[in-house]
């Protein structure tokens, strides 16, 4: 590989796809004494050539003029600005996801603070979707509020109406500066119509300042789910998840153009919410072999929702695209995801002790928070990551005390599902 040739997106004429861009991309081993992989940079500051170049670096991470075109986020001053393992993972996620640029953070509550930092301020109000994840609403309705910022919320992410009503009721609050959503949404699995928000959101505002429009893309990005082709300006994640991989790290990703990103730039920066090189690198060996993990777990998913629908020990309401009564909601996941991902949620009654009966007779699904790793999880959200919310506004979303997320690995489909069966007849008797 020479110099010029490690950011190349196309050969004889034709893009190369993003699973052959993982490899290679934004990485120059000539740079690196011809390593195959990048070195790990366990450095906090960097050597300048020259007390001027020390001056530019400093104009251009401090946002005060833009980088040089192909330069990234500009020269390398401190890692708590930019690192090379960092910018690596972030060229690569940015090319991923189809973006102008990317921001890596220390994690996805990290990336979700980031951007709210960036575009709220107090006397503020902002539209939200809801469930979302259990971190996100506690930043929401404890912090932010405490920092006279005002949240509404809406329920129907197929309903214009419903956001309209949310829209005006911000409104009265204070000015609308953002609209944050999460599709699918964590665990219900509930879609939002992403091309029908920024529609309507563009109508409501008219020639005024438009709300920036946020999406939580962690279930289904960057491979079954483009929020940005859509209309979303901004996509935030928990790289822990499915880019991450192997339940090994934690790291949060935000993607958008250049200008959407500048803000959140300077608040990482400022705030400190910038990833160690470390993960950094473990999440650039992650990034190799994405699509074929999510591919895998994907088509696994399916089988394991389907075993859950039919089964006759213990009825369940199964939270599977695949398997949503809603035509409305299939026709949305057929336009907007290639994919369904490999987590999702059912319902056994809405009765805790049969749920718990459930969890603990299983034992290849490990019984854990988070998702999106290479072994398959299992937890309760109503007990554990959305025991924060209030017990009417978890029932309101429909999380319940019968409830269970399962998050597919990559273990056999057949093995899941033996252990649900076993651990469905244990609870059963």
């Amino acid at each position: 590989m020479t110099g010029r040739d490690f950011r190349r997106t196309h050969m004889g004429g034709r893009k190369l796809h993003p699973s052959t861009q993982m490899t290679t991309y934004g990485y120059d081993a000539a740079l690196s004494e011809g390593s195959v992989k990048p070195p790990v940079y366990l450095t906090s500051t960097f050597v300048f050539e020259t007390a001027e170049q020390g001056a530019d670096f400093f104009d251009v991470v401090a946002g005060r003029k833009p980088a040089p075109e192909g330069m990234g986020a500009g020269g390398l001053v401190y890692s708590r600005f930019n690192n090379p393992n960092t910018e690596i993972v972030e060229d690569r996620l940015a090319l991923y996801e189809g973006a102008e640029a990317a921001l890596i953070t220390s994690s996805g509550m990290a990336a979700i603070s980031a951007v709210a930092l960036s575009y709220l301020r107090p006397g503020d109000a902002f539209v939200h979707y809801t469930p979302l994840y259990g971190g996100t609403e506690t930043l929401f309705g404890k912090v932010l509020t405490g920092w006279d910022i005002s949240p509404v919320a809406f329920d129907d992410g197929l309903d214009e109406a419903a956001l309209r009503t949310a829209l005006e009721e911000a409104a009265a609050k204070g000015p609308v500066r953002m609209v944050y959503l999460e599709t699918p949404a964590n665990p219900t699995n509930a879609l939002i119509d992403l091309a029908m928000v920024r529609d309507v959101v563009d109508d409501w505002t008219g020639d005024g300042e438009r709300p920036v429009i946020v999406c939580d893309n962690t279930m289904l990005g960057p491979v079954f789910q483009h929020p940005l082709e859509l209309g979303v300006d901004i996509c935030v994640y928990s790289l822990t998840k499915y880019v991450g991989g192997h339940s090994d790290l934690v790291a949060g990703g935000i993607t958008g153009s250049k200008t959407a990103l500048a803000p959140v730039r300077q608040t990482r920066s400022t705030y400190g919410f910038q990833l160690d090189p470390h993960s950094a690198w473990m999440l650039g060996r992650s990034m190799e072999t994405l699509s074929l993990r999510m591919e895998r777990a994907e088509h696994s998913a399916r089988k394991v929702a389907s075993w859950l629908a039919e089964n006759d020990i213990i009825p369940c309401t199964v939270m599977h695209p695949l398997h949503d009564p809603d035509p409305a909601s299939r026709a949305l996941f057929e336009r907007q995801c290639s994919g369904a991902g490999s987590t999702f949620s059912f319902v056994v009654q809405d009765d805790r002790a049969l749920a718990f009966r459930i969890l603990n007779g299983l034992s290849i699904f490990k019984l854990a928070v988070s998702l999106g790793g290479s072994e398959s999880l299992v937890c309760h959200p109503a007990s554990t990551t959305h025991s924060g919310v209030p017990q009417e506004a978890r029932k309101a979303a429909g999380v319940t005390e019968g409830l269970i997320r399962v998050s597919v690995g990559l273990e056999h489909p057949e093995d899941l599902i033996l252990d649900l069966e076993q651990a469905f007849q244990a609870a059963a008797t």
